[in-house]
């Protein structure tokens, strides 16, 4: 059975590796992107969606979202990380196709109510757009399936500061939004992508077996795996983004936790997630281990699957 899905996404070289891997799921029935500020700014975010769309030859909707945070004013996109355009030192280039004229958060209302109880909202940057929704419907809620979310962590700490990860901190109080709005929630943060790394050797493998969407793939990762060796953490970049979108079809390779959680909005923790078992917030299934093995030889035989 495949899972009708919509990426939520701030393009971004670990997006990349999570469109290109949904494109080639056959689990996967992509029904379209949404865009959002973080590893680059909207616009940017826009433009790259489309782009990587038309490398993969999907004609799919891409809806412009949010380009600020709903109360925190705006970030500088980390260009450390995904370089000034997104794809490390691929250059930016114009795709032929445009946007659709609906927003990022009428696209997601409109698709929950035609697809009710079967679309899973995959979102892989801030969750503006996501909160966005869930303000503007009220039944968008319960329309949705799932919303499996790539950010935060429990036990982790964070990733852009001790305590906060990079999708959560930028904008916290969407989170909180999401977290508290009684959808089907699945975070799946640094607990578990931290555990499962692509190397160097790895991607070179992915665009031996795919040359022109896998060879572009390693082309990103140049970048993106010597920002990883500069903070001296990990021997490879860590699968976040794809890990998200196969926790949407293979929820088996992961271990949960149903808890409720909060979000800080302020001070030196602002952007951690927390667990708020006194909380009469709904629960949230929390990923706290997953089978690494398998997440990454799923990852690297469906990428292959690419031309």
């Amino acid at each position: 059975m495949t899972v009708k899905m919509i990426i939520d996404t701030d393009p971004g070289i670990d997006d990349a590796m999570a469109i290109f891997y949904a494109a080639a799921a056959p689990e996967v029935e992509l029904l379209g992107l949404t865009t959002v500020f973080g590893n680059v700014s909207t616009p940017t975010a826009t433009r790259n969606a489309l782009r990587l769309l038309e490398a993969a030859g999907l004609d799919l909707p891409v809806a412009h979202g949010a380009e600020t945070p709903l109360a925190l004013p705006p970030f500088t996109p980390s260009a450390h990380v995904h370089g000034d355009e997104g794809f490390g030192d691929i250059p930016a280039a114009t795709p032929k196709r445009q946007q659709i004229d609906e927003d990022a958060t009428e696209f997601l209302c409109r698709m929950a109510r035609e697809h009710k109880g079967k679309l899973v909202v995959c979102p892989i940057g801030p969750l503006t757009n996501i909160a966005h929704a869930i303000q503007r419907d009220p039944e968008f809620a319960k329309n949705v399936a799932r919303i499996v979310i790539m950010g935060g962590s429990l036990h982790e700490g964070g990733n852009v500061t001790p305590h906060a990860e990079a999708n959560i901190y930028h904008d916290p109080h969407a989170a909180d939004v999401v977290f508290s709005s009684g959808a089907q929630v699945v975070m799946v943060g640094l607990d578990v992508t931290h555990r499962i790394l692509c190397t160097k050797s790895d991607f070179s493998a992915i665009a031996a077996q795919s040359p022109e969407l896998g060879g572009m793939l390693q082309q990103m990762s140049v970048f993106y795996l010597k920002f990883y060796e500069s903070v001296d953490k990990f021997d490879g970049c860590s699968l976040h983004d794809p890990a998200a979108v196969i926790a949407c079809t293979h929820p088996q390779l992961f271990t949960t936790l149903s808890t409720p959680l909060r979000v800080s909005c302020e001070g030196e923790t602002s952007g951690a997630t927390l667990a708020a078992p006194d909380n009469k917030r709904p629960p949230v299934d929390v990923c706290i281990n997953v089978q690494s093995s398998e997440v990454k030889s799923l990852f690297l035989n469906r990428l292959a699957l690419l031309p």
